[in-house]
């Protein structure tokens, strides 16, 4: 599977800095809006009361997890993802490491690196 496959999927969460306008966690959230996927953004360490801190708070099955967060922190995403049955991951450039990685393959998580921003426009042509 590669990152355009995951794009079949609807239900999305993207971690990272969403409500940060110059950050590609906010770009990815509301391109997939706008591409009319069914997406929420997760911040654990937001302040902000309208955005979700955890996976488990989003109020849908997720299926794929957009991972734009540094890699100390979506280890504990991806720990939590785990958890949750949740077994697809995009990981964006800068937010992949070795453990993540080794986590994900251990525990059957299937671990894409890759940009979502790259491939949606990719995808789209190929659906026409």
């Amino acid at each position: 599977m590669d990152g355009q496959q995951l794009l079949e999927y609807k239900n999305w969460v993207v971690v990272g800095d969403v409500l940060n306008s110059s950050k590609y966690a906010h770009r990815i959230l509301n391109t997939l809006k706008g591409a009319e996927y069914n997406v929420q953004g997760v911040n654990p360490s937001s302040n902000d009361d309208n955005i979700y801190k955890s996976l488990k708070d989003i109020p849908y099955k997720i299926d794929v997890i957009d991972l734009c967060i540094n890699p100390i922190t979506g280890l504990k995403i991806v720990e939590e993802a785990y958890s949750l049955g949740i077994n697809k991951i995009l990981i964006q450039p800068g937010a992949e490491s070795e453990d993540i990685l080794s986590f994900c393959a251990e525990k059957g998580i299937m671990a894409i690196e890759g940009c979502a921003l790259e491939e949606l426009p990719y995808y789209k042509r190929k659906k026409r």
